[in-house]
């Protein structure tokens, strides 16, 4: 099971999960507006309150990696931050969010709880290192192309930069084109490096590209797949979620319903408690 104790935040605004717990990390893909992100959050709080679920609240600033030009991606740096810091002091929930240069990891440092690093990015090692030294946690998204042992590397640039939790989350592997699937021996692969590891949900059941201009997604599969992923044992489960992914303006296809998260929250608690009882 867990790594460890794992502390995010501080008493402002921060959860404390015990060796052995499980964590949520949930959010709308992007801040689409003020007022989108604190509705989503204020939700987001009560239904993992109600579920006793520890939750970070996740929303990216910018989404410098769309598939198109013409896509949406957020209100910037400056006003992304100044939203995430009205959702922290509001709702008590930690925040989380993508750094994408170096020259984001100091400001994004002085607001957010958790600095994620994209799939994407995950062999840069100027990136990493910055985001790792910033004295806040840090997320490193398995890289779709990358083997579960080869994020030792990954790791080792983090941990000698200083950072004091870096976590790793498995989000799928690219299978062919515009397709990507779930080797459920990554987590425990990855456990064996001795980090806390997170299971992302959502962007596993992403068709990268398929859409044209944008990304497709299967979303049927998010609780499913979740729910196998804390039956082998992980330390959080990641899913983006929003009030109607319809609408959403990134990754709607593969973003869980809202009203559908607490019944996904119950499942997992009822399999993380039978797993834990088999240990």
């Amino acid at each position: 099971m867990s790594t460890g104790r794992i502390e995010i935040g501080d008493d402002t605004a921060g959860i404390t999960v015990e060796a052995g717990e499980l964590f949520l990390i949930t959010g709308p893909c992007v801040i689409e507006s003020r007022s989108s992100a604190l509705d989503h959050a204020r939700r987001i709080a009560a239904i993992t309150a109600e579920a006793e679920m520890p939750t970070v609240f996740k929303a990216s600033y910018d989404k410098a990696n769309r598939t198109s030009h013409e896509s949406f991606r957020g209100p910037g740096l400056e006003e992304g931050l100044d939203i995430l810091a009205e959702v922290r002091s509001e709702t008590g929930l930690p925040v989380l969010t993508d750094v994408h240069e170096t020259s984001q990891v100091e400001a994004v440092a002085s607001v957010v709880d958790v600095l994620q690093i994209p799939a994407l990015l995950c062999r840069q090692t100027d990136l990493v290192s910055a985001a790792a030294a910033s004295g806040k946690a840090v997320n490193i998204k398995k890289g779709q192309f990358l083997a579960p042992w080869d994020m030792k590397h990954v790791l080792a640039k983090a941990r000698l930069a200083g950072g004091h939790l870096i976590m790793l989350t498995e989000r799928g592997t690219t299978f062919g084109y515009g397709n990507l699937v779930n080797d459920f021996r990554s987590l425990e692969i990855m456990r064996e490096l001795g980090a806390p590891i997170v299971f992302d949900a959502t962007h596993s059941v992403q068709l990268p590209g398929a859409g044209g201009i944008v990304s497709a997604g299967e979303r049927r599969f998010i609780a499913p797949l979740a729910r196998a992923a804390v039956a082998v044992g992980v330390d959080g489960i990641f899913a983006e979620v929003h009030v109607d992914p319809l609408l959403a303006l990134s990754d709607g296809p593969n973003s869980l319903p809202l009203d559908q998260l607490a019944e996904l929250l119950s499942s997992l608690k009822a399999i993380h408690a039978a797993h834990r009882g088999s240990q």
